[in-house]
């Protein structure tokens, strides 16, 4: 998955392989499967990802319950730390800042 720069850099990961990552260990944790990974940036430690997680699944599915994880991974992609930043409803829309 990884490979090593010549010039002693850092290692190159695809990021859509860290998107799998974030989204896979994220679900061994929590024992629920990801909806998506709705963000994904590189930092000067490794990776920060978004995951949503459906925690209550209700009918109709618009008032399903979402959380949305802050996932800290290394630069080989494993995770080190997360966090849950939010819960809303499937069907809430975001406001403008």
């Amino acid at each position: 998955m990884t490979s090593s720069d010549p010039a002693g850099r850092r290692p190159k990961i695809k990021a859509a392989s860290v998107m799998r990552s974030a989204a896979d260990q994220l679900s061994e944790l929590l024992g629920r499967p990801p909806e998506s990974v709705s963000a994904l940036r590189r930092t000067d430690d490794g990776w920060e990802a978004d995951v949503e997680v459906l925690e209550v699944e209700r009918i109709p599915d618009t008032t399903s319950v979402l959380a949305s994880y802050r996932v800290m991974l290394d630069e080989e992609g494993d995770l080190v730390e997360y966090r849950r930043t939010r819960r809303y409803t499937r069907g809430q829309i975001d406001r403008p800042n």
